[in-house]
């Protein structure tokens, strides 16, 4: 087809890949929730003292990392059936989503745990904190800024790995650019789309993460607020830590 063809295919399929859109963005959010749950429970495990909860916790851990994102959305969905448990393609693609980037997630988490400084631990005790009022009010917050960056690398690649979705009969994004591939015949046109609508989602959700990354650290009095990024507010200069 020539490129006024492909135009006109792209828009007779406009609807159809919104709908393809969402189903993405279903896939990444729910996932993304869950993964982060499964991620700070694990992570916190993963650092206990207790010697079977954090072996149970590397288990799990490995476990999901070491094993086919592929293999398990299979899993999830051809063969648990055979054992009489039937999952809609939607739930299979976020359960098995949330296990693989949730074990990956468990890592950032507990290194992010580790990385706070133990004089901080210190003076929580000091303060006759419990240790969830000291995890809550003292560490976490802490540890939450360092988790945003490698955080945001892993929600791009749970964006992209939703892609796999296709596989157990959804209709995502990728299914509907496989779609225009068939109705146009030109693989570099349909798939040139698809680049395009992965990279804006992903960035959006790029900027969102950054938002977060900056509350977070003008929370802790270490970086700027947005009101003072985008100038609805004056910068204030934090002092200068004395060199001796």
């Amino acid at each position: 087809m020539d490129f006024g063809s492909n135009i006109e295919a792209l828009t007779s399929a406009f609807p159809r890949i919104l709908d393809g859109i969402l189903v993405t963005l279903y896939l990444t959010v729910g996932s993304a929730f869950f993964a982060f749950l499964l991620a700070v429970g694990l992570g916190l495990a993963a650092g206990a003292k207790n010697l079977i909860l954090r072996g149970s916790s590397r288990v799990v851990i490995e476990f999901f990392r070491g094993t086919s994102l592929l293999v398990q959305l299979f899993w999830f969905f051809y063969v648990m059936p055979l054992f009489g448990y039937r999952l809609e393609p939607i739930v299979c693609g976020i359960l098995a989503l949330s296990l693989n980037y949730g074990a990956y997630g468990a890592e950032v988490v507990r290194g992010a745990i580790a990385s706070v400084p133990r004089p901080q631990w210190e003076a929580a005790t000091a303060l006759n904190f419990s240790y969830w009022q000291r995890l809550r009010r003292v560490i976490f917050p802490q540890a939450w800024a360092e988790m945003i960056p490698p955080l945001t690398n892993l929600l791009i690649q749970l964006l992209k790995g939703t892609a796999l979705a296709s596989y157990i009969l959804l209709h995502d994004l990728t299914f509907e650019i496989e779609q225009l591939r068939r109705s146009t015949g030109d693989t570099l046109f349909a798939f040139g789309v698809g680049l395009v609508l992965y990279f804006i989602v992903g960035y959006v959700l790029t900027l969102l993460m950054n938002a977060l990354e900056v509350r977070a650290k003008s929370r802790l009095g270490t970086g700027p607020s947005m009101r003072e990024i985008f100038g609805l507010a004056p910068v204030i200069d934090k002092p200068e830590e004395v060199k001796t």
